[in-house]
C-alpha cells in the first residue's frame, strides 16, 4: 500500500516550469543598423537572380498637360534609351497626351517597371528628365538594401518615397531633393553623423494667401419671383403691332426693297465719309510769338570794366587804391618826424 500512496504524491506535486530553448535577442542600437560601412555597395541586380523573367506583362499609364509636349518631344529618345537598357518599353502618344511603359519578355528586374512608372510620373509633373533620372537611380540603391552611400543615414526608402508623392500632390521637388543633397553631403563627415541635422536642413514655409482673387465678371443673382418670365412675342405679334400683317404681298415687297435700299445709302454715306477724311487737313496748332527782350535793366558798360580792371589788378598782385593812399600817408608822417 505504501507504493500507490507515493506514486500519488509523486503525481500530487506541481510541475516545474519549462526551461525556454529561445535565446533572448540581444538589443542594437538602431543607428548601427543604419549606418553603412564606407566603401560598401549593394550588388546589382543582375539576370543571374531572376534567370526565368517575369511571368506576366505588367504596365503603367499616365497624362501629361499640353504645355509639356514639346519638352517630351525632345527627351523621349532619351527616356527610351535609359529604359531600354532594363528591357522596358516606352510610347509616347501625343494624341491622347499620356506616357505609357510596359514589360518585355527580356526584363528580369521585377522593380525596373515601378522606377519607370515613377519616371513618366515625374516628367508628367514637371520635373527634368536628367533630375528624375538620378532621383530614381538614387532610390534603386535604397530599395535593395537601406544602403545610405547616395543619400545619407535616415530611414530607408521613406525619404526617398516622399519625394515622389509629394510631386504627386502638386509640391515641387525641388525642396525634398535640395534636403536630400544636404543630407547626402553631411553623411560624408563622421562628425556629424551622430548629431541631429535639423540646424543644416532649409525649413521652407507654405504661403497661404488668405484673400482669394475676385473674378472680373461678377454673376449677380437676380431676385427670385414666382412668376415665369413673360412669353416672348412670336412673328404675327409683332407684324400686327407694326400693322404689316394687314398689308399685300407686294407692299410687303416693296417695303423690304426700301428698308434695304435705306441700309446701303447709309452704309455708303459712311464709307464716303471715312475716305474723305484722309483729304481733312490736320488742325495747325496756334504759332506761339517768341517774347522780346525787356529792355528795362540797361547793362552798364563801365562799371564792368572797372571790375575787369581791379580783378586784373588782384591777380598780379597790385594792392587796391585805398591801401596805396594809406600807406603813402604814412611814409609822409614818418619823413616830418625825422625832420
Amino acid at each position: 500500500m505504501a507504493a500507490p500512496r507515493e506514486a500519488e504524491a509523486v503525481a500530487e506535486q506541481p510541475a516545474p516550469p519549462k526551461r525556454s530553448h529561445k535565446k533572448k535577442a540581444a538589443k542594437v542600437d538602431e543607428s548601427e543598423l543604419l549606418t553603412v560601412p564606407d566603401g560598401w555597395k549593394e550588388p546589382a541586380f543582375t539576370r543571374e537572380d531572376n534567370p526565368k523573367g517575369l511571368l506576366e506583362e505588367s504596365s503603367f499609364a499616365t497624362l501629361f498637360p499640353k504645355y509639356r509636349e514639346a519638352y517630351l518631344k525632345e527627351c523621349w529618345p532619351l527616356v527610351q534609351k535609359a529604359l531600354s537598357e532594363h528591357y522596358v518599353n516606352a510610347t509616347l502618344d501625343l494624341i491622347e497626351g499620356s506616357m505609357t511603359v510596359t514589360t518585355t519578355k527580356k526584363t528580369f528586374d521585377p522593380y525596373a517597371i515601378i522606377r519607370a512608372r515613377d519616371l513618366i510620373k515625374l516628367l508628367a509633373r514637371s520635373v527634368p528628365f536628367e533630375q528624375a533620372l538620378e532621383l530614381l537611380t538614387n532610390c534603386y540603391i535604397m530599395v535593395q538594401g537601406n544602403t545610405v552611400s547616395a543619400l545619407g543615414p535616415f530611414s530607408g526608402l521613406k525619404e526617398v518615397r516622399k519625394v515622389v508623392l509629394d510631386t504627386m500632390k502638386n509640391i515641387h521637388p525641388i525642396y525634398n531633393i535640395k534636403t536630400l543633397m544636404i543630407k547626402r553631403e553631411l553623411s560624408k563627415d563622421p562628425e556629424l553623423r551622430s548629431q541631429s541635422w535639423e540646424r543644416f536642413l532649409p525649413k521652407f514655409k507654405r504661403k497661404n494667401l488668405k484673400k482669394r482673387k475676385e473674378p472680373k465678371k461678377k454673376n449677380v443673382k437676380k431676385e427670385y419671383t414666382p412668376f415665369p418670365p413673360p412669353q416672348p412675342e412670336s412673328q404675327i405679334d409683332k407684324e400686327l403691332a407694326s400693322g404689316e400683317y394687314f398689308l399685300k404681298e407686294s407692299q410687303k415687297k416693296r417695303k423690304q426693297v426700301e428698308e434695304i435700299k435705306a441700309k446701303q445709302a447709309d452704309a455708303i454715306k459712311k464709307r464716303q465719309e471715312e475716305r474723305n477724311k484722309a483729304f481733312i487737313p490736320p488742325k495747325e496748332k496756334p504759332v506761339v510769338k517768341a517774347k522780346k527782350a525787356s529792355t528795362e535793366k540797361k547793362i552798364d558798360i563801365e562799371a564792368i570794366k572797372e571790375k575787369v580792371k581791379n580783378a586784373k589788378k588782384k591777380k598780379l598782385g597790385a594792392l587796391p587804391v585805398e591801401e596805396v593812399k594809406l600807406k603813402i600817408a604814412a611814409d609822409e608822417k614818418k619823413k616830418k618826424k625825422k625832420k
